[in-house]
């Protein structure tokens, strides 16, 4: 029998393409472009020209594949230039990012990732002569950005200049000096309520879309601004520790947005005497919104019980949303004798929250496909057919 040697060239158009999308497309861009028009034909494909993404995730921290002066300069003088026009997504480190976004134009490039940048490069992001190009400012629709810093993480997403919305990732404490009179959008995680009245204290005058995520909310020591907000328009805030300062923090920000169109809420709430219900919520949010249209919402409100009677059961609580507008309402009460406590469950259904805490053995069961993070309690143990229940309802959970 004779030995057979078969070279690349070889092998058929479709072969090849099998092949090389088992390899990461960076190594097949950077060995075979230049070989000869067969093999850049097939390498200059969608799928392997399309997304680029010269940064990889390890061990809570972004590393460089460009790590060589050899390969960033064929990149940069040989590669980029000849698939430039198919490019959507560049994800870069800090360390080459100029190079790279000025060795040649991406007219379809439409996601941009910048990493491990400092915090001074992030202040000039939008006044870097390439990021402030018309080119940029029509195509961009979405832009990563993350400080290398081991601080608090925060998203923002910035609607300005750019012509659609732009997502910006931050590891980075936010700038009490922080001002802009363009900002629209704002999705934001912040450590306590006295930063979420900082971003309302009139440093974002325009801003229309707030949608925020506490760590935790306490009332502070001082309300710094208590002006109305006539142009927020939706606002959604979260925070999945319990609270005692509803009524002092929460609510009085409420009341300042009259004129809100949507709001979604995600709540754990100690209350003293009654449960957050049906009219709760329209006697203190609704009747104050005249221009609400949507509003969803999970509140999770506790109670201590101990040696208190007429407790409200799950169907006085369901009665009080019988005249509810536009939603479809769960509710469901939950007794913890020996902790002497009571939790009450009212949420809008289907939920856009993240969370979802508290879940007991009464649970209804439902679909919650953005819940990530759900919690248990109950003074009775869980049985089998409870946890099939969990996977089949949070289909998405991570913890």
């Amino acid at each position: 029998m004779f030995n057979s040697c078969v070279r690349l060239n070889d092998l058929p158009d479709e072969i090849l393409i099998i092949i090389f999308k088992k390899l990461n497309n960076l190594e097949v861009l950077y060995s075979l472009q230049g070989v000869n028009q067969r093999l850049n034909k097939i390498i200059h494909d969608r799928f392997f020209a399309s997304r680029l993404n010269f940064v990889q995730w390890l061990s809570h921290h972004f590393i460089d594949l460009l790590y060589c002066e050899k390969i960033l300069n064929r990149f940069c003088l040989q590669i980029l230039p000849e698939i430039h026009d198919k490019i959507k997504w560049l994800a870069l480190e800090s360390s080459y990012m100029k190079r790279v976004l000025h060795a040649t134009d991406y007219p379809n490039l439409h996601i941009l990732g910048l990493y491990n940048i400092d915090e001074e490069s992030a202040r000039c992001l939008f006044t870097d002569e390439t990021l402030s190009s018309g080119i940029f400012k029509n195509q961009i629709t979405t832009l990563f950005i993350t400080i290398d810093s081991d601080k608090e993480y925060y998203e923002f997403s910035y609607e300005s200049s750019y012509k659609n919305l732009v997502r910006l990732n931050f590891n980075e404490t936010l700038l009490v000096t922080f001002r802009s009179s363009t900002l629209l959008k704002l999705y934001i995680r912040v450590q306590c309520f006295e930063d979420c009245l900082y971003l309302l204290d009139g440093r974002f005058d325009q801003l229309h879309t707030l949608y925020i995520d506490l760590s935790h909310i306490h009332r502070p020591e001082e309300i710094i601004n208590q002006n109305n907000l006539p142009n927020l328009k939706c606002f959604s805030l979260s925070c999945n520790l319990e609270t005692y300062d509803y009524n002092e923090t929460i609510l009085p920000l409420l009341h300042r947005m009259s004129n809100l169109e949507q709001l979604h809420l995600y709540i754990l709430v100690h209350v003293d005497k009654t449960f957050i219900d049906g009219n709760y919520l329209k006697r203190n949010i609704i009747n104050c919104m005249p221009q609400l249209n949507q509003f969803k919402f999970h509140f999770n409100s506790f109670m201590c019980t101990r040696n208190r009677l007429n407790l409200p059961s799950t169907k006085d609580i369901q009665r009080t949303f019988i005249d509810f507008p536009n939603n479809e309402i769960v509710s469901y009460v939950d007794y913890f004798p020996e902790a002497g406590k009571t939790h009450c469950h009212i949420y809008s259904y289907p939920s856009l929250m993240e969370y979802y805490d508290n879940v007991t053995n009464n649970f209804p069961g439902g679909l919650f496909k953005y819940v990530r993070v759900v919690s248990l309690v109950d003074e009775h143990p869980f049985e089998h057919e409870f946890f099939l229940q969990i996977v089949q309802s949070f289909p998405f959970i991570e913890q």
